[in-house]
């Protein structure tokens, strides 16, 4: 079976300094262990199959797969999916705002010039974290107690807790490669000083694997930190230094809205054949 392919690198506009998505068009004739053993075999966060939606409200529906599993949701699929399938002629029923059916419903994105930033979907599950889960993160991390400001859920399909550092140098300094990590994903954050090109910087832990741009987390964070004014209604955040990426990841709270956005840059098209 041979589907048009598309490669993109999201939350930059430089090829190789995002993070990567690969992209199955036309996949509504493929079973879902098709769709988990191609994404097994990218080995990439996560790989995407874009389908005909069963929601009249939705341009189109979209599948998203880790290595290991589907998700119902997850941000850098969202934007490089939709960046996707417009680049394939895709033609949205609104001019600015496509509509995205995924696991957690319908999810909109809206374009800006060449930025795309999809509105935050709601919260699964938010809150405190139990103190002890708490302390074991940070100490898994190797992060002194007094360096975690504040911890909350940020689940909004992927399950991240995340933890607010007292500064970005904090959450640059984790070493993953001696960090000792669950099956829990883990999402840090700290800011940087005032002055500075990026607000905040963040990085992402899931099974020993550092993600290098991360939309669901950043609008879970956004969603915490902008609510309990922490953060500013607009704000840049960085993430991918440690793995020397250069994601920037721009953040906007309208109304009841938080938008996450960022550049897309399409590196491969092609087609692929699948079994």
């Amino acid at each position: 079976m041979s589907l048009p392919f598309t490669q993109v690198d999201v939350f930059t506009d430089t090829l190789t300094q995002g993070n990567p998505l690969a992209v199955v068009h036309d996949a509504d004739g493929l079973a879902d262990e098709q769709m988990a053993a191609f994404a097994r075999w990218t080995n990439l966060s996560e790989t995407t199959f874009l389908c005909a939606p069963t929601d009249a409200s939705a341009d189109y529906r979209v599948r998203i797969f880790t290595p290991t599993g589907e998700l119902p949701f997850a941000g850098h699929p969202t934007l490089g999916s939709a960046r996707a399938w417009l680049e394939s002629g895709g033609e949205p029923a609104d001019e600015t705002t496509l509509v995205q059916e995924c696991g957690v419903g319908l999810v909109r994105v809206r374009r800006d010039g060449a930025l795309l930033a999809f509105a935050a979907p709601d919260l699964i599950r938010s809150g405190p974290v139990d103190p002890a889960k708490v302390a074991e993160i940070a100490e898994g991390l190797g992060l002194a107690p007094g360096q975690v400001l504040d911890a909350q859920w940020c689940d909004n399909g992927p399950g991240w807790v995340s933890l607010l550092l007292t500064d970005a140098q904090a959450v640059l300094d984790i070493d993953l490669a001696a960090a000792t990590i669950g099956t829990q994903r883990i999402g840090v954050i700290g800011a940087h000083p005032e002055g500075s090109e990026t607000a905040f910087e963040v990085r992402a832990f899931s099974r020993g694997f550092e993600d290098p741009a991360t939309g669901s987390l950043n609008a879970a964070l956004a969603q915490w930190l902008v609510g309990a004014g922490i953060a500013p209604n607009a704000y840049l955040a960085s993430q991918g230094t440690v793995v020397r990426r250069t994601g920037r990841i721009h953040v906007v709270a309208e109304g009841d809205d938080i938008w996450v956005g960022g550049d897309t840059v399409i590196g491969i098209r092609g087609a692929v054949e699948l079994p």
